[in-house]
């Protein structure tokens, strides 16, 4: 019986271990499983042990949170598409040419406003009618609409002239021909020097530029002397504000010299609008009056106001030769003119009114008495 209950108690004893063995082989499998149970709670998370490295994933299989933010970049905000990113630089591609524009503009405009200049030539003379040529920017006083303005600047007359010769080659001067071929042959033979250029205009029904500006003095003679018998009508303003128009551009002095008789017989402007167009081109004007040199019945008093006014008004002046003496007088006086002339700089204030209007222009010389001044008569203020 002793055995028997001993080797009862042997079973318990081996039961008990083997199931205590058993519990704890439980409880270490439960162990070994819970970190895997927590970690499937994330959906779609990839089951590895906790000791194991990740193995790297594709970036195209996963949103920007699984991979490390960019070093520039804050890392709780997500980066910016693509094209949001490209969109600034396309912005400027295009306020770009805007910007450049705006500057071009600007820049045009102060160009105009600096080119706003008002030439005013001057010939001053004595009262016996000489030149006076010694005379300086203080010597001078500029009144624009009866108010004193400031002179830019002070220049002599050395610098060159644009000439435009307009020859009347209409029948009203048939009976003084030759006397006008004359005039014209010694206006450019006494008055052209060879920094200079002339044209020649052939007053006709239409105005005609019968030759350009040069400095070949014989090839404008010729030109003259071509000229066939007048048999046309008379478009004196036409050709005058065409002549103008063409002297324009010139950076030079301009002058235009008529050797006509003032008649207008056809033309399209009237002669307000023919001197606006010359004064608006700063052209100075010369006459040679032709038409009553030989026959004191041929006198156009109409014609002869005309050309006074013309020159005048612009600064020029107006002769009435009747001799071959009295002519080359009155080309000499023009020639002396044109080389001792002044020109001064005016340049209005940018705050006056671009109207359009009509400026009064008085020009004196206040240190001296007795100098008489001939200029021009105003100017037209720009418009805009």
């Amino acid at each position: 019986m002793k055995t028997d209950g001993s080797k009862n108690r042997a079973a318990l004893g081996l039961a008990r271990a083997l199931a205590a063995c058993a519990c704890a082989l439980a409880l270490l499998v439960a162990a070994t499983r819970s970190p895997l149970a927590q970690s499937g709670r994330n959906k779609g998370a990839t089951t590895q042990p906790a000791n194991t490295k990740p193995t790297p994933t594709p970036a195209a299989l996963v949103g920007p949170v699984a991979e490390p933010p960019a070093p520039e970049r804050h890392p709780d905000k997500t980066p910016p598409p693509q094209k949001e990113e490209a969109a600034p630089a396309q912005s400027t591609s295009q306020t770009s040419p805007t910007k450049t524009g705006a500057e071009e503009v600007g820049d045009d405009e102060v160009v105009r406003i600096s080119s706003n200049l008002v030439p005013v030539p001057a010939s001053v003379v004595d009262p016996r009618g000489r030149a006076v040529t010694d005379l300086t920017l203080a010597d001078f006083e500029l009144k624009v609409d009866g108010a004193v303005r400031p002179i830019g600047e002070l220049s002599r007359a050395e610098t060159p002239v644009s000439i435009a010769l307009l020859f009347d080659n209409s029948s009203s001067l048939n009976a003084t021909r030759p006397f006008e071929r004359q005039a014209g042959i010694k206006f450019l033979k006494s008055v052209v020097r060879p920094v200079d250029r002339a044209a020649i205009y052939s007053i006709e029904t239409t105005p005609i530029l019968a030759h350009p500006l040069t400095n070949d003095v014989r090839a404008l003679v010729r030109t003259v002397e071509s000229f066939g018998k007048p048999i046309a009508a008379t478009a004196l303003f036409d050709t005058v504000a065409a002549a103008a128009d063409y002297l324009k551009p010139q950076k030079t002095r301009k002058v235009i010299v008529i050797v006509s008789d003032g008649t207008d017989t056809i033309s399209d402007l009237d002669f307000d609008a023919t001197m606006e167009r010359l004064l608006a081109d700063d052209c100075q004007v010369y006459a040679v009056e032709t038409g009553n040199s030989d026959n004191a019945n041929l006198h156009d008093l109409a014609g002869e106001r005309r050309l006074e006014e013309f020159t005048g008004q612009t600064g020029g002046a107006v002769f009435v030769p009747h001799t071959n003496e009295e002519l080359n007088e009155a080309f000499a006086q023009i020639a002396a003119d044109l080389a001792n002339q002044y020109v001064l700089s005016y340049y209005p204030p940018t705050a006056d009114p671009r109207d359009g209007r009509f400026r009064n222009v008085t020009l004196t010389v206040k240190t001296r008495q007795g100098l008489r001044v001939r200029t021009r008569k105003g100017y037209y203020a720009p418009k805009g």
